[in-house]
């Protein structure tokens, strides 16, 4: 595979998840120009799934580290607003996918949301979530990822960005059921 910088590298797939992109009308960013931003920060072969910030790319290992922040620097200079990127390789997505605890309980697709999180919790931040905020809502925290059962839906919910990074001081960025495996499918 050839760089968009010209020279021969070993690609791996990645999936970039941005959070609040075109949002209730905040953070407008196109498309277009975001698969630009990740071409000039090493990534190639960047493709876009729906308009709120799910991009798929390949990058060498010496690259992939580098992506999120080159992204993140690149949609700041050009827009002027932070967006967190979080981003997983294909098979961290592929791992996410088959660990959905809800999924084996018989959920509903509808109700199933991933909050995927840009560093792994300690044991004691897990503890300090609190399994009632939001009644009839649940949740599960493995590894990165927070799997969401959200029967009433997640505009409703209490299980929100803001609850769970204040709780495990981290950033996290929420994908439906529906995003993930498509995303999933891209990545493949």
């Amino acid at each position: 595979m050839t760089t968009s910088r010209g020279h021969r590298a070993s690609a791996g797939t990645h999936v970039a998840l941005l959070r609040g992109v075109n949002v209730g009308g905040k953070n407008k960013l196109p498309m277009s120009e975001l698969v630009e931003i990740f071409a000039r920060a090493g990534a190639a072969n960047v493709r876009t799934y729906i308009q709120s910030g799910n991009v798929v790319y390949e990058a060498g290992e010496k690259v992939s580290g580098r992506i999120a922040d080159a992204v993140a620097a690149g949609i700041e200079e050009r827009f002027g607003y932070e967006v967190p990127v979080v981003t997983r390789s294909a098979s961290e997505l592929r791992a996410s996918a088959g660990g959905n605890p809800f999924l084996e309980r018989g959920a509903e697709v509808e109700t199933l949301h991933v909050a995927f999180l840009l560093r792994a919790p300690s044991r004691a931040q897990i503890a300090s979530l609190d399994p009632a905020r939001s009644p009839g809502d649940a949740f599960v925290v493995r590894g990165r990822e927070i799997y969401l059962h959200l029967p009433n839906g997640v505009a409703r919910t209490k299980l929100t960005n803001a609850y769970f990074d204040s709780k495990l001081d981290t950033t996290s960025t929420l994908r439906n059921w529906r995003t993930v495996l498509q995303l999933l499918e891209m990545a493949s």
